[in-house]
């Protein structure tokens, strides 16, 4: 597993320092995708000779060109990419597209990479993650548990820190069950603001493609690059979320957020906790809760499945045998036939009362805030009662597109049994950017490592409930010591003082060309046992943090003085080049102060 952040910032930094190339990066990831198989995120993983023009398309392109250079993402396989089966999970459904989706060749644009299909409920159909003839996806804290679904691959690929981010879709909430699951973020777009030409349909009136992401960041990146209106698509809307990044991140000092009156958890205490907790900490960044009537929406919800808008599934689909489908798919899509026209108009006419009621309800409000699912299910338990959980699993995400209106599914914590739980964020149409930011604040109050990538391999691939850190402790040794021009990067980002120590006495101690920068290098002869510090930050401001060190320096192992290693800062050898050795000195402020004396 590689030790590279997969965060778009931390990858383009790495690219700049040379540290490692997108192919490297790439085979890299490929190879432990192909290791971690047991969990069923993958239907096609690109090969060596598939990645190659994407791998040539950036060699004369600089890496500020392009926004997404050489990060690595996946597709799920009811979007289009060119040259590449696309399945559906159903084989018998299998073409070959001449041409990728356009919301795949705008972040190929961009410089993405796509490392292959990934895995899904059957026809899109399901929130489980097991109904494909391809594996049942297993969720990365504790494989007995459903990954969540339809967009199951896309969200154990990123989890598990195959890819920086991930295309799924969602229609009734196949882009954020998974997401929290497995500890992620899940953008669901405003409806016709990323083109769907070139996705199966599901329920065509309906759909969107949904983006997997570690950060809320990452995914409004994304969401920018992939927002390009697209004329050929009839449900196509103008992007009004062009050049709206520069606002991520900025809410209001003050704001009021729904929360629904009456709330079924299905007798889960701790996922009701997590909720309430969740509530809490909007209202410490300065939010107002406001109750409100959840009746309509759940009514709304109602009218997916148990209305006509089933049809357009079997629609979809009707060029396929019924018998090539597994059966619960048969049966969801083969009772898509049965309805009448009367009975499409008739829900029309109620969708729209419960729309103008909904949207009476979210007036004057930033966002809502809803449960993503009720509780979790083992996948055991799935098996026994597929329609019902599945139902269950739905009961806060079925009317969002229904309803037009956005969302953003965060984690927000960790069950007894290891797996994620989160919240989801919704708004009207076209706040993309300000649940984005609102999510922000849920990450940043929880905490999380996002993903599974910070355990190794055989932790995350057992059976087990790992409990991610919600700290980091990282050593420095120079400008963010105590008192030291940079400390405040460590301090602002939650950081405390935990030890003053000094390294095995294996190091040398370089001042950089500037004067400013000490590097710290590890020696394979005897050196000097230098002074250092270790700082405990978040683990979710972690990544930030490392974004921001300029070359040659960077973050690797340090070994401390009682045999111990941390993560803390190293430097690339070019950079010592024209560096002045002070290492008897013992430490950068013994230097710093020897400086300023003479």
């Amino acid at each position: 597993m590689t030790d590279l952040p997969l965060t778009i910032q931390a990858i383009k930094e790495a690219y700049a320092t040379k540290t490692i190339s997108p192919r490297e990066l790439i085979l890299q990831l490929r190879s432990q995708a192909l290791a971690q198989a047991d969990f069923n995120a993958w239907i096609t993983l690109l090969d060596e000779a598939q990645l190659e023009p994407y791998f040539s398309a950036l060699a004369n392109k600089e890496i500020d060109e392009l926004p997404l250079y050489g990060v690595p993402f996946a597709i799920k396989d009811n979007i289009d990419l060119a040259g590449v089966p696309t399945t559906a999970a159903c084989p018998d459904f299998t073409n070959v597209p001449e041409l990728s989706a356009p919301v795949v060749e705008a972040l190929v644009s961009a410089g993405a990479i796509p490392l292959g299909k990934t895995n899904l409920d059957q026809f899109a159909t399901g929130l489980v993650g097991t109904r494909s003839p391809y594996g049942e996806g297993k969720n990365v804290f504790n494989q007995e548990y459903i990954s969540g679904g339809s967009s199951a691959g896309s969200a154990i690929a990123t989890a598990l820190g195959q890819v920086a981010f991930a295309l799924g879709t969602d229609t009734a909430g196949s882009g954020r069950v998974p997401a929290i699951l497995n500890n992620l973020i899940g953008h669901k777009p405003t409806k016709g603001l990323l083109s769907t030409r070139g996705v199966v349909p599901a329920c065509r009136t309906l759909d969107c493609v949904s983006i997997f992401a570690l950060h809320a960041e990452d995914a409004a990146q994304v969401l920018e690059v992939a927002a390009q209106f697209d004329e050929q698509d009839a449900y196509a809307r103008v992007n009004t979320y062009a050049n709206k990044k520069r606002y991520f991140g900025a809410v209001p000092s003050s704001f009021k957020f729904g929360v629904p009156d009456e709330l079924d958890f299905f007798g889960n205490s701790e996922t009701q906790a997590l909720f309430q907790k969740s509530v809490e900490q909007l209202q410490q960044a300065g939010g107002t809760p406001v109750s409100i009537s959840f009746a309509p929406f759940i009514e709304a919800a109602k009218l997916l499945y148990e209305g006509p808008w089933v049809a357009e599934r079997w629609l979809a689909t009707q060029n396929v045998k019924l018998e090539s489908m597994l059966p619960v798919i048969q049966t969801i899509i083969g009772n898509g036939n049965n309805g009448k026209a009367s009975d499409a108009f008739a829900a029309q006419y109620r969708l729209a009362g419960l729309k103008r009621t909904c949207d009476s309800i979210m007036q004057g409000l930033d966002c809502v805030i809803a449960p993503t699912t009720p509780t979790v299910f083992t996948r055991a338990q799935i098996g026994e009662q597929p329609v019902k959980n599945n139902s269950i699993l739905g009961t806060y995400t079925n009317f969002m597109n229904l309803l037009d209106y956005s969302a953003t599914a965060v984690p927000v914590g960790f069950l007894s049994s290891g797996v994620g739980w989160g919240v989801t964020l919704f708004g009207n149409a076209f706040t993309d950017v300000t649940l984005l930011s609102f999510a922000n604040i849920l990450l940043r109050a929880n905490a999380t490592n996002m993903g599974a990538t910070a355990y190794p391999l055989e932790q995350v691939s057992s059976t087990g409930t790992p409990c991610p850190p919600a700290d980091i402790d990282v050593v420095v040794c120079g400008a963010h010591l105590a008192g030291q021009p940079l400390n405040w990067q460590l301090t602002e980002r939650g950081g405390s003082l935990v030890a003053c120590t000094r390294t095995s006495p294996n190091y040398a101690l370089y001042a950089l060309p500037d004067g400013k920068r000490p590097a710290l290098v590890k020696l394979n002869t005897p050196g000097s046992a230098i002074e250092v510090e270790v700082w405990r930050m978040p683990a979710a401001a972690f990544g930030s943090f490392v974004c921001g060190i300029p070359a040659p320096l960077g973050i690797g192992k340090v070994e401390l003085e009682d045999g111990s290693e941390l993560p803390g800062f190293i430097c690339d050898g070019y950079g010592l080049e024209g560096a002045k050795d002070v290492s008897n000195f013992g430490s950068w402020r013994n230097w710093l102060s020897e400086k300023a004396a003479s």
